[in-house]
């Protein structure tokens, strides 16, 4: 895929929808942490349903970590790996309070030295609530950069490094949202939405979808 097509791309993504944002619900940096490190492997439904019930009770990593393992999985069970989550956001709130005086750290090496936070956490961190032209890869992504293809690659470090040379860097900042978005409810795994897509036209994709 030629530059132009990739610039005329985010172009329209930008047109449609100028402000995107994570569907996750948090007011703080640490509210986002928290809700991030429960979405692997989770919707975004089922933990925003879940921090809804947690936040009014346990917001700051004092208050969470008040409520001890036990006392955090109630709010959380039904998402999946409750449990080893559940451990990590204990052991996260200890590092936070004990070195970053309570603070989520923005950095990439910081956040990543946090339990259950990995590369694309900090990403999703760096990005979101530090306001930094970083990709977060996840599996709606690497999807779309391969299909259409934006930015193929084999792993998902390689698609992360091919998206941040390839996307205008104007359009950097929230290109993570609009391709989670666009991958969530166009561009879908089993079958895409081509009839209904924005960028049907500049897509590369071989099997497009009639209907």
């Amino acid at each position: 895929m030629n530059a132009a097509k990739r610039r005329e791309i985010f172009a329209r993504f930008a047109t449609a929808n100028p402000h995107p944002a994570t569907e996750l619900e948090y007011t703080t940096p640490f509210e986002l942490l928290v809700a991030v490190v429960l979405s692997a492997q989770a919707t975004d439904k089922s933990v925003n349903l879940a921090t809804r019930a947690l936040f009014p009770h346990a917001n700051t990593p004092a208050a969470l970590l008040a409520l001890g393992q036990a006392g955090l999985e109630k709010y959380v069970q039904r998402i999946g790996l409750y449990k080893s989550k559940a451990r990590h956001l204990i052991k996260t709130c200890q590092i936070l309070l004990a070195r970053h005086n309570g603070e989520v750290p923005a950095t990439r090496a910081a956040l990543e030295a946090l339990p259950g936070v990995g590369r694309k956490t900090a990403n999703v961190i760096l990005n979101t609530a530090f306001g930094e032209a970083v990709m977060a890869v996840d599996t709606h992504i690497f999807r779309v950069a391969n299909r259409i293809p934006l930015a193929p690659g084999k792993t998902v470090l390689e698609v992360e490094h091919r998206l941040m040379k390839n996307i205008p860097r104007e359009y950097l900042q929230d290109a993570h949202h609009w391709l989670i978005l666009h991958g969530r409810y166009t561009c879908k795994a089993r079958k895409p939405d081509c009839p209904h897509c924005l960028i049907a036209d500049l897509c590369e994709y071989p099997q497009k979808t009639a209907g």
